[in-house]
């Protein structure tokens, strides 16, 4: 019994138009050859950049060659998405990515060439040639690499060797996007149907026990079944992640990851710490869902089922949710909300789970075009938050490629979590302002103590496993099966509440974790969660100054570092003060529930 639609029968309006990239796959061929010649432009420029006019020169093609190249593979990536069995598809994606390694070969000498120059040679090749202005930040900025920058042979080697270091993510992502099945459980009429992502959400919130542990045991499985391959494969993404960082001269491969957003590396401990020291608060809420639930013993496939009946939940369809999303958001403004609107007009956005559809939901800004925003829209609660948290995406992608050239239009994944995180926070706060059923208000309540745990308490608790693994392969110390599950499970204990009784997929938990691929990129979404709950309240407040400062946030794409862009919105995240104040919000929502 199939219960999702195919993409023949998806409404157009709730699909991509991937024409507003190539009409047609002939144009995409004509790109990527075009992008082949320009690569042996770029490279003929090795050894022969010796003033300032060679060097405006090869910065023009290559922005130029970045420009195309990124629009040819987002059409292979977006088409690849809708369905991960297209061969095709996957054929036109590989094709990219072998001109993208000649790409990366055919640059890598620039580098070391320009950190071999004299800073005072380079700002006077920039005052010489008017047109360098335009990249003058970028130049500079270059020079804080030069210690973590190799000789022109090694780089060259690395650049080569670029697709062998991306084996272990992309064996990861056929595993656990196109290879992976989950078996079959019985749905309510008592009929076995396969089991699929979008269906174990569901049916891991029911409120029958048996159906959410069928569901649980079921999505474990294949999982358990492979954990030795995904083992070798995340240790092996592990170790390169270590040695890469090692030749580069950083001094751990943490260090390396926030070098980039010149995050220093007490924030990220900070983050781990003060929330360590806040889990007797998760604690309580934890053993008040066990009592509300009536059981003896609480499982991990009983923390995601609602705590009220289903009288308190309610089918919101996409256009409803659409909507409300819209009326949400207007402390942000009418230009905002405008703008917004549009995307659902404009089929910015890929609406349903469909067979071989890549799970989740993301937004891809492209630089020229417009944002695309892919969903697996449910018509329940958790997808009007999760088309608010990407439309997020999509609106800061849309602000910055408008109001920022292209070298600056891209923003850190640090400062994206914040824009998404902000529309939720918004969101919940005007349900629960407009909510006046007593049952419907407390879901509500418990939704954001889940999302606090979700998006707060889960990712530092993946933060901290992160390091933790890291750690144990910068000591020289063997990456194995067993160490993966022993750290992940005391983890869990420690972050889910002492009443957790640990079943054997616990342990495994780590295994189907996309993001740990891109190494320490999760607490992005704590420290994002906590400065959205600091801006969202100032934007309620209703001043223009802070509705401003915002909107400017958004514009601002990579135009400073991400904590300096924070800053001018008024969190401060080299303080406790931001996460401090989210985690009193947390604990504020935990004492109403509990009724003290």
């Amino acid at each position: 019994m199939q219960l999702f639609k195919t993409r023949e029968e998806v409404a157009i309006f709730e699909k991509w138009n991937l024409g507003d990239i190539y009409e047609s796959e002939e144009e995409w061929e004509k790109d990527l050859e075009a992008v082949k010649e320009k690569i042996d432009g770029l490279k003929a420029f090795n050894g022969k950049i010796t003033n300032g006019a060679n060097l405006l020169t090869y910065l023009s093609l290559s922005e130029e060659v970045s420009f195309i190249y990124r629009k040819v593979y987002a059409y292979g990536m977006l088409l690849l998405d809708l369905d991960t069995r297209n061969t095709h598809a996957q054929s036109l994606i590989e094709k990219t990515r072998y001109v993208g390694q000649k790409y990366s070969s055919a640059t890598s000498f620039f580098m070391p060439y320009l950190l071999s120059l004299d800073e005072k040679e380079l700002k006077a090749y920039i005052k010489e040639e008017e047109g360098l202005a335009y990249f003058e930040k970028d130049l500079l900025e270059s020079f804080r690499y030069k210690k973590h920058v190799l000789s022109k042979e090694k780089e060259e080697i690395l650049s080569e060797l670029g697709e062998s270091l991306a084996v272990p993510s992309n064996v990861f992502g056929m595993i656990n996007n196109a290879d992976i099945t989950f078996g079959e459980v019985t749905n309510d009429n008592g009929e076995k149907v396969e089991l699929t992502r979008g269906m174990y959400a569901k049916r891991i919130e029911n409120e029958d026990r048996e159906v959410r542990k069928e569901a649980y045991l079921a999505y474990y499985k294949p999982y358990i079944g492979l954990k030795n391959t995904i083992a070798a494969t995340f240790s092996a993404a592990i170790k390169n992640n270590v040695k890469t960082a090692k030749l580069r001269n950083y001094p751990s491969a943490l260090e390396k990851s926030l070098f980039g957003d010149q995050v220093p590396v007490e924030v990220y401990n900070n983050l781990i710490r003060t929330t360590r020291k806040n889990l007797p608060y998760l604690d309580d809420y934890m053993n008040f869902r066990k009592e509300r639930l009536q059981i003896e013993e609480l499982h991990a496939y009983d923390l995601s089922v609602p705590l009220v009946g289903e009288a308190a939940k309610e089918e919101i369809s996409y256009d409803k949710a659409f909507q409300i999303m819209l009326d949400a958001l207007q402390p942000l403004g009418e230009d905002y909300i405008s703008v917004l609107k549009s995307f659902k007009e404009k089929r910015y956005l890929d609406v349903r789970e469909t067979p071989g559809k890549r799970s989740g939901a993301y937004n891809l800004g492209l630089y020229g075009v417009h944002p695309y925003i892919l969903l697996n829209h449910r018509d329940d609660l958790d997808s009007l938050f999760t088309l608010a948290h990407e439309c997020g995406h999509g609106m800061h992608s849309y602000f910055s490629s408008k109001h920022q050239p292209q070298i600056s239009a891209g923003y850190s994944i640090f400062v994206a979590e914040v824009a998404s995180t902000v529309n939720e926070v918004l969101l919940i706060r005007h349900l629960l302002k407009i909510e006046k059923d007593p049952d419907k208000r407390e879901h509500l309540l418990h939704h954001f103590i889940d999302s606090f745990k979700g998006t707060f308490f889960t990712q530092v608790m993946f933060s901290e496993f992160e390091k933790t693994v890291h750690e144990q392969a910068e000591n020289g110390l063997p990456l194995s099966l067993d160490f993966f599950n022993t750290t992940y499970e005391e983890l869990f204990k420690a972050y889910n509440g002492s009443d957790l009784v640990v079943d054997e997929q616990v342990k495994y938990g780590w295994s189907r974790i996309p993001h740990f691929y891109r190494p320490f990129y999760v607490y992005k979404y704590a420290t994002g969660f906590a400065s959205a709950i600091n801006i969202a309240d100032k934007l309620l407040e209703g001043k223009k100054e802070d509705v401003e400062n915002y909107l400017n946030f958004l514009k601002s794409g990579s135009s400073d570092y991400p904590l300096e862009l924070l800053k001018k919105t008024g969190v401060d995240l080299t303080t406790p003060e931001p996460i401090d104040h989210a985690l009193t919000i947390f604990h504020s929502l935990v004492k109403e529930v509990l009724g003290k």
